[in-house]
């Protein structure tokens, strides 16, 4: 089944706010406000973008990418977060962002942060040909406890290779 991205429409913020609040997304993001949402919707340096199967329309999950203004090329993958997991299409979401970024916007650099603990996505980036750049330790703080950010980042030559 193929993945289509399209961009999100106000009537699609209810469905990205059950995503990103269900039980098995939610510890793994900083959820944003319905506000937040549509605000971004109307930002000129955000792309919101609805994953969806080509075939039915039904959707799997979202994007959100930033950076589209950046003086330097270098646009960072927010947030890409799943109602559907296991069926391979984060894989080809990211495959598509990939091409988007170096193919279609001629970016430079493509990069995004992860909590150390989403080994998931960790894993996904990096089978993507991403590289750790770097942690910022314990930058979140999460009730008592502090949490970690790896940043993962892409080139534009490693995306040619």
């Amino acid at each position: 089944m193929t993945i289509h991205l399209r961009r999100t429409t106000p009537i699609d913020i209810p469905f990205v706010c059950e995503v990103e609040n269900a039980p098995e997304n939610r510890s793994f993001i900083i959820p944003w406000s319905e506000e937040r949402h549509h605000d971004a919707l109307g930002n000129p340096d955000i792309l919101h973008m609805i994953a969806e199967k080509k075939e039915t329309g039904h959707p799997v999950g979202y994007v959100i990418i930033a950076g589209l203004a950046n003086p330097h090329l270098s646009i960072e993958l927010t947030r890409i977060t799943m109602a559907v997991k296991g069926e391979g299409y984060g894989r080809s979401i990211l495959r598509q962002i990939k091409h988007w970024a170096f193919v279609e916007q001629k970016a430079h650099r493509l990069w995004q942060d992860v909590k150390e603990t989403n080994d998931r996505a960790r894993s996904l980036y990096l089978s993507e040909g991403f590289h750790v750049e770097g942690t910022l330790r314990e930058c979140l703080k999460s009730g008592d406890t502090y949490e970690s950010l790896m940043i993962l980042s892409m080139l534009a030559n490693e995306y040619d290779a």
